[in-house]
């Protein structure tokens, strides 16, 4: 699992500098911002295909589970898995779900890795889900404390047009998950 672990370490950590105060400001004095931008990409996207890589090793080794998923947790998986894809729409399409919600994709963060940590109990899914539903809870600490500071605006013209496009498309894309996308990308299918 060290491909898993060190893909995530560098996919998160990056994800994280924002999150910490003057760290960002003093990566792009150094580095410019276009200097700062291609490695923050770099790591990132480095990072994220070490992790996929590393969680396709895991997956293929014998690791027994840390715990045993309850017969349910397919179900309760498939009800947190419901607001995901409308609330990742709504993070590109603001409007009214993003003023409610605040922070609509790092909620879809935390609603996907808790649903898979309740349909998964391997130890490389408890890592890979775990660690992202760790990283959106600090991040989401983190923001809230800087918007203490400067409160965000949330004036999102057609705001009711991007609500009702984000929950069609996320149905929509939920849907075809359900049905054999999530077979296709991730080569499990969905058994509910």
């Amino acid at each position: 699992m060290t491909y898993l672990i060190s893909g995530l370490a560098a996919f998160l950590l990056v994800h994280l500098i924002p999150s910490f105060s003057g760290l960002r400001e003093t990566l792009v004095e150094r580095l410019s911002f276009n200097g700062y931008r291609g490695l923050y990409t770099i790591v990132a996207l480095g990072g994220l295909v070490v992790a996929i890589y590393g969680f396709g090793v895991a997956w293929n080794g014998d690791y027994a589970p840390w715990y045993v998923a309850p017969s349910w947790g397919r179900h309760v998986t498939m009800l947190l898995m419901l607001p995901v894809f409308p609330l990742f729409f709504a993070s590109q399409l603001k409007g009214n779900i993003t003023r409610v919600t605040k922070h609509p994709l790092i909620n879809a963060t935390k609603f996907w890795a808790v649903a898979h940590l309740f349909a998964n109990g391997e130890p490389y899914s408890v890592l890979l889900f775990g660690s992202f539903l760790i990283w959106a809870i600090i991040v989401r600490i983190s923001i809230a404390r800087r918007e203490r500071v400067t409160p965000p605006v949330h004036d999102y013209p057609n705001a009711v047009r991007n609500d009702v496009i984000s929950v069609v498309l996320g149905l929509i894309v939920y849907g075809l998950f359900v049905w054999k996308l999530h077979a296709i990308l991730i080569g499990v299918p969905i058994v509910a």
